[in-house]
């Protein structure tokens, strides 16, 4: 009886692991060998990318090396396409002289890490309460719907796949997505927010990159300008008095 509660409960660990719903960094803590994901397969950081890591690792003291493991997860995330196999997080633990586990920890509890596949273009939805009072449901489900995933699949060609991040900061420009772009590994990475969309506004942002163009990032609103009111200022429309205790010229 037990024999067959484990086995079952093992089922559905792996089925967990089989749907790409569950399968980044927020989903489950632990780590299944998969043929494209075991500790067997060799992982090391490219010759650039070793430089960068001398360069990451020098900021900080000797003995305080493991404080190096977001920045150089983040540098391996962006040479393998998007994503963190456990080969490449033994080969941080490596770098910066801590137990793989370690590692394990930062990977697993910050969604900015992802622990399976993601599309060359990866694109996250803002979903907090500004965001989602303005609509970004409609954004995400417009995202979907086009590419003809689900949320955290990839597309059949490789190129986008779709996630949820929560505040970005850009509540102000509601709803907004961002695009994390993978598609030139390290050396081209990008990571860029665009604001004020629309459903229809996102699909074009998808065929633009699709097309290998550059849609200009920010405010999608031509009304607006960066984060100012649509039709321009209403207020502060020159420059502030100095304050009266202070001769600012002196400063």
């Amino acid at each position: 009886m037990l024999g067959r509660l484990a086995a079952n409960r093992l089922a559905g660990i792996r089925q967990s692991f089989r749907q790409t719903s569950r399968c980044f960094s927020t989903a489950l803590n632990y780590h299944i060998d998969t043929p494209d994901n075991n500790p067997d397969l060799p992982w090391e950081f490219s010759e650039p990318n070793k430089k960068k890591v001398a360069e990451i690792i020098s900021h900080y003291p000797s003995n305080y090396k493991q404080s190096a493991v977001i920045p150089l997860l983040d540098l391996a995330q962006q040479q393998h396409g998007g994503w963190l196999p456990v080969s490449a997080m033994n080969a941080v633990a490596k770098v910066i002289e801590v137990a793989p586990v370690r590692v394990y920890e930062v990977a697993t509890f910050y969604s900015m890490f992802n622990r399976a596949k993601v599309g060359k273009y990866h694109l996250l939805v803002c979903g907090t309460t500004p965001c989602m009072i303005r609509g970004s449901r409609e954004i995400e489900d417009a995202l979907l719907k086009h590419l003809g995933v689900k949320r955290n699949e990839v597309t059949m060609d490789g190129l986008f796949s779709v996630g949820e991040m929560e505040c970005m900061g850009c509540c102000v420009n509601a709803p907004m997505i961002t695009v994390a772009d993978y598609s030139n590994g390290s050396e081209g990475y990008s990571y860029n927010y665009y604001e004020d969309v629309t459903p229809k506004r996102v699909v074009e942002i998808v065929e633009m990159l699709r097309r290998g163009e550059k849609p200009p990032h920010g405010t999608q609103n031509p009304g607006r300008i960066r984060c100012g009111p649509e039709g321009g200022n209403t207020t502060l429309l020159g420059d502030p008095k100095p304050p009266p205790c202070r001769d600012l010229d002196t400063c």
